[in-house]
């Protein structure tokens, strides 16, 4: 793991009609690494993505350290589609990435490297797709192939593997897996899957409005405390 910090979130309170949803939070993600942040809900996980993508006013400072020329990818919570849109998946994809408007077609270039792209995200045939009939699960995998591509030098991740069957978690796994082995990326994901921040994260920071606690999953997560979050409640923590 490297020692060296790709982010530093220094102290960062957010306060939104009067109501504090974070407090001071400090933490720092080093370069290379998938460091997730636990929580109950309303803790405050998606707030802090939100300052850190600079969507959210908030007071303390957040630093960049970049070194490859600070491409960000983002996949969010959320993500609203008009079931009647006529775009493709294909075409989603390809917006941005070529001059001439999709409905034109997609270059045949580009289409080869967008349908490998889609193979890392186990959608290979998925590319005519309309976007409009795709399920949750395959949505998120979309925008993940999206938010991938070109490689970033660092990925914000909330809770992208929800609604993903076992195989699609694996193959989300493997991909965050290799583009922090492989390319250097450097990831912060919100999750709430015990057993996949286990596999996958490097550094785990459990918050609930302020850091109760960070460091190695296995000496953040324990048996009594996963339980207790697993129930949506609050634990009181020293």
């Amino acid at each position: 793991m490297s020692e060296h910090p790709i982010l530093e979130i220094d102290a960062v309170s957010v306060v939104r009609d009067g109501r504090r949803l974070l407090d001071r939070v400090t933490i720092t993600v080093a370069r290379g690494t998938t460091h997730v942040l636990l929580g109950p809900n309303g803790a405050g996980k998606t707030t802090l993505l939100g300052a850190v993508l600079g969507q959210l006013p908030f007071s303390g400072g957040i630093r960049f350290h970049w070194r490859g020329g600070g491409r960000l990818g983002y996949v969010p919570q959320a993500f609203h589609v008009d079931r009647t849109l006529p775009l493709t998946v294909g075409e989603f994809l390809a917006l941005g990435r070529q001059r001439r408007p999709v409905c034109f077609g997609v270059r045949r270039v580009l289409r080869q490297h967008l349908q490998e792209v889609l193979d890392r995200v186990g959608l290979a045939d998925c590319w005519a797709r309309p976007l409009g009939v795709l399920s949750g699960g395959e949505l998120r995998r979309v925008l993940l192939a999206n938010a991938i591509d070109p490689t970033p030098e660092f990925l914000l991740l909330d809770e992208p593997a929800s609604g993903l069957d076992e195989a699609a978690t694996r193959q989300f796994e493997a991909t965050i897996a290799a583009l922090t082995r492989d390319a250097g990326a450097s990831v912060l994901m919100v999750s709430h899957d015990f057993g996949q921040v286990q596999r996958l994260a490097d550094c785990v920071t459990l918050i609930d409005q302020c850091v109760r606690r960070s460091g190695p999953p296995a000496d953040v997560i324990g048996g009594d405390l996963a339980a207790l979050f697993a129930l949506g409640t609050r634990p009181s923590l020293p």
